[in-house]
């Protein structure tokens, strides 16, 4: 029997390189990767928008925050597989101005905040974080624009009342370094970030150690996109959904194999993993739905709280389609 040709769209993320070596096959499916380069923010996000608009590719990858809107509109176009390519830790990307106000969590209170998006999944996680660090979200003013000129989100939505957005012509960086912002969150590095000379630090300089103790209290690690396919490639042939999420548990399980066994991506790989895994479990970067579907309903009551959402998305619903799909 012929397998199926598939075509998915995702940034360059290593753990998905046994995907598209065909190192890792998907059972019934000759798939095709089509990868950003060398991390690249702007492949990445036209990756993203290719998955749901690009009729040359059948999915791909897509931002979490953006599937939660979709249902919560009533648009099931796109079908969401518990395959999650990208998850990280939210403590590292608060940044401060190294000669400013802001030391401590508590100092955050009541000031000036900028955000590279207001519905983005980063940014859904980032208020998650802060109430783990004792800030409420609504102490905050929120400031949101682009952080250093290019842009990160897709802001195709009306900012809530009292949510600012920054003018055209200025980055939130030079913001913050103005002195018109006190803090500013980013998923890449700023520019003129230096974790010693500045002049834009981190609040939290020992990322790991906010960062586990936020996964110590939470149990999160947070992911924030996932793999999409049209919703006519699904209804053609739904036991696709089965097979890809499959392929991407292996995937990443092969991934890390070779961590272990070839630590060298830096000089003290095996002991980084083994400190995580003794911390996190060796599945740390699971997929599939038993094994995230906590996260996900506190990823969507997050949101619903923030206004985001306007009703109750539970994990069943987001990915209903998913687990109605039988097997090959």
């Amino acid at each position: 029997m012929t397998n199926l040709p598939l075509t998915l769209t995702a940034a360059d993320y290593a753990r998905l390189m046994p995907l598209a070596t065909h190192a890792v096959v998907p059972d019934g499916i000759d798939l095709t990767m089509l990868l950003g380069r060398e991390g690249s923010w702007p492949d990445r996000a036209q990756m993203l928008a290719r998955a749901g608009s690009d009729p040359a590719v059948h999915g791909g990858e897509s931002s979490m925050g953006a599937h939660l809107r979709r249902i919560d509109q009533g648009d099931r176009s796109l079908v969401a597989l518990p395959a999650f390519p990208l998850r990280n830790f939210t403590g590292r990307d608060l940044y401060v101005r190294k000669d400013g106000t802001v030391k401590t969590a508590a100092d955050l209170r009541g000031k000036r905040v900028g955000m590279y998006d207001w519905v983005a999944s980063g940014s859904i996680w980032y208020r998650h974080f802060l109430n783990f660090i004792g800030v409420n979200p609504d102490q905050l003013h929120w400031w949101i624009g682009e952080v250093d000129g290019a842009r990160i989100g897709n802001r195709a939505y009306k900012l809530p009342e009292g949510v600012h957005a920054a003018p055209p012509e200025r980055s939130l960086s030079d913001m913050l370094i103005d002195g018109e912002l006190d803090a500013i969150y980013s998923p890449p590095r700023p520019f003129r970030y230096h974790p010693v000379d500045g002049p834009i630090v981190r609040l939290f300089p020992d990322i790991r150690a906010i960062e586990r103790d936020y996964f110590r209290a939470t149990g999160m690690f947070p992911p924030q996109h996932l793999i999409v396919l049209k919703r006519n490639v699904w209804e053609a042939h739904k036991w696709i959904a089965r097979s890809l999420t499959d392929a991407f548990v292996r995937s990443t399980d092969a991934f890390g194999k070779a961590q272990r066994s070839f630590p060298y991506v830096s000089p003290w790989l095996d002991a980084e993993l083994e400190e995580t895994e003794a911390l996190m479990g060796a599945d740390f970067h699971a997929d599939g739905f038993d094994k995230n579907r906590a996260t996900i309903e506190v990823f969507s009551e997050q949101a619903r709280a923030l206004g985001i959402i306007s009703r109750r998305v539970t994990p069943e619903d987001y990915f209903a389609e998913y687990l109605e799909s039988p097997a090959r």
